[in-house]
């Protein structure tokens, strides 16, 4: 019995000891980047405990992408927004400043790479870091990350590092695009909301991202549909004066025109490219332009990107990478499919295109020759204020908007429409405490309130009542060098604004 026994307690001692060195060897394999003197970023296995001489804290489950299909990020601006107070107000806080704070992640690998985008991003934007040099950090332990993907069903066709991000997130804060001192996150959330218009500024004060209006306002397939008087007051307030739609007329362009917008008809198929002709009058509808552009399609996400896309690196100098990281951070589930790869191959073009049209300005102003606005030369289908002498004949009207799936089935764009409804309601102000969200954001008195509209449209009286839309008061290894913008703004680092904790 005795042998026995003892020999009970030496396998039991043995297993000990064999659990021990796996755990020993599990932590050895936890990773600890550190991003300054103070900051470190830790990918781990397990949880961890804040000490008397280190903080601790994890956002895996506070701040999580909302899929369409397979893709899982990166996280929007909103959610970034959110890191940033949150661990601005952690660096800056008298009672933390002698603990190392760690900020960690011990989540999948899809979390991993969207808790590097953010702590990267941050170290772009408030650390002073260039793109190359925080990710540099990043992968300094021969840590690997999950590449971002689209949010197509099939295959994915193009992958969009954490460097991109990085990347796309510098030219926003150089070009004055990412300013979170002027950064109103509940207005962000309010309206890419469903119910609400779901639409997105890219490019502030130039491009708004929306999805198609509806002939009349109701719920389809639980996807609430707008009629197009219930974004006027918004983009009449924001000074949007031109109107592109890229999917079949739904509705009558007279219902943006007659209130004196103007409006343009530019269609491609859902989830395919725009031939050159197309991007060639895009591009110069928006160069004429005298305010803000709105652009939609089906959904607001594939080829209004795209489009989008295809300006910012003509007229900004960005890759596409770039370009498209950006637009997903503003406008998660934008560009999709071959729309990615499209974008890559009109990269060097669109560049050298964009180099012409600045020499050209600039010989303009220097022999003090005054632009020419509304240049509209070889546009033949495109409506200016509901009239246009070289308007195609009714048949060939038809002919030009006769693709069978996107009239009589359901297209990508539904899909994608429907998906993003059905998601799960989430709170504006997450798990983050509402001191951490007041940093930074507008005046707390700008309040929401409905619009009630009752209009009546030539030929039929439909009356759109009780809408949601509410309004609020008052090639990818290359880095394009940043070029001159007269609207560049900047983003502060926080230090003014924290004080007001």
């Amino acid at each position: 019995m005795k042998r026995k026994s003892e020999k009970r307690r030496t396998e039991s001692r043995k297993k000990r000891r064999a659990a021990h060195s796996s755990s020993e060897a599990e932590l050895s394999s936890d990773i600890y980047i550190e991003i300054t003197d103070q900051l470190y970023f830790a990918i781990l296995h397990q949880k961890i405990k804040s000490t008397a001489d280190r903080h601790c804290f994890c956002i895996d489950e506070e701040l999580a992408y909302e899929n369409f299909y397979a893709d899982f990020g990166p996280l929007n601006l909103a959610m970034f927004y959110r890191f940033c107070c949150k661990l601005t107000k952690k660096l800056k806080s008298m009672t933390l400043m002698r603990k190392k704070i760690i900020f960690y992640t011990c989540g999948d690998q899809k979390k991993q790479a969207n808790a590097a985008y953010l702590v990267g991003s941050y170290a772009v934007m408030h650390l002073n870091m260039t793109p190359e040099d925080a990710y540099s950090l990043l992968v300094s332990r021969n840590s690997t990350y999950l590449p971002f993907r689209d949010a197509s069903f099939g295959t994915c066709m193009y992958n969009l590092d954490i460097l991109d991000c990085l990347r796309g997130v510098h030219k926003a804060v150089q070009y004055g695009w990412l300013d979170f001192s002027n950064f109103d996150v509940e207005e962000y959330e309010h309206y890419e909301r469903a119910e609400n218009g779901d639409f997105n500024w890219i490019i502030p004060g130039k491009f708004l991202a929306f999805s198609g209006p509806h002939p009349k306002s109701k719920i389809e397939n639980g996807y609430p549909l707008h009629a197009p008087e219930a974004y006027i007051p918004y983009f009449r307030k924001h000074n949007i004066t031109t109107i592109i739609r890229l999917n079949k007329k739904m509705y009558d362009a007279r219902r943006f025109t007659d209130s004196g917008f103007e409006h343009h008809d530019l269609f491609f198929v859902d989830g395919s490219t725009p031939n050159d002709s197309i991007v060639r009058k895009f591009l110069n509808i928006c160069e004429n332009a005298e305010g803000a552009i709105a652009v939609h399609c089906k959904a607001g996400l594939g080829r209004t990107g795209t489009l989008i896309a295809c300006y910012m690196m003509k007229h900004y100098g960005l890759t596409a990478a770039e370009a498209i990281a950006w637009i997903r951070i503003c406008r998660p589930g934008s560009i999709i499919g071959p729309q990615q790869n499209f974008v890559e191959e009109k990269q060097n073009s669109l560049w050298a295109e964009g180099d012409v049209f600045r020499e050209k300005k600039l010989n303009e102003r220097e022999n003090g020759k005054t632009a020419v606005t509304r240049i509209l030369s070889g546009v033949d289908d495109i409506t200016i204020n509901g009239s246009n002498k070289n308007r195609a004949s009714k048949k060939e009207e038809i002919e030009l908007y006769n693709d069978e799936d996107e009239r009589n089935g359901v297209t990508q764009g539904d899909k994608l429409r429907a998906l993003k409804s059905k998601r799960q309601a989430r709170s504006s102000s997450g798990s983050l405490s509402q001191e951490e969200n007041k940093i930074n954001t507008r005046s707390s008195s700008q309040s929401l309130s409905k619009v009630i509209i009752q209009d009546s449209v030539e030929g039929c009286k439909t009356s759109v009542s009780a809408l949601a839309l509410s309004d609020r008061s008052d090639s990818r290894k290359r880095t394009r060098a940043s070029l001159p913008s007269n609207g560049v703004g900047g983003s502060d680092t926080v230090e003014e604004q924290i004080q007001r904790l």
